[in-house]
């Protein structure tokens, strides 16, 4: 969790989370099943993986979009589910 301005949370563990609020920051999540939340004018990626292929998790998808307060809202957890944001 980051809630100074212009700044990043970044998180690598799976299940794990990354959150910010301050202004005109960052929320990073890239391992399995993770998750991220940002404030309004935030933005947040997330990585979806596949299931584990006896070298790694695989990436399926990536997403990365600003918390807008309509498609996007703030102070809400998300996650990457079949290439799209899902609530979570």
């Amino acid at each position: 969790t980051n809630t100074g301005n212009q700044s990043a949370a970044t998180n690598t563990g799976n299940y794990s989370a990354a959150e910010v609020s301050g202004k005109g920051s960052v929320a990073i999540a890239t391992g399995i099943d993770s998750r991220v939340k940002g404030g309004i004018g935030c933005a947040i990626v997330c990585v979806e993986r596949g299931k584990w292929d006896g070298n790694t998790y695989p990436i399926l998808s990536v997403l990365s979009s600003i918390v807008d307060g309509k498609e996007l809202l703030p102070d809400t957890w998300y996650t990457v589910k079949g290439g799209k944001w899902v609530e979570c």
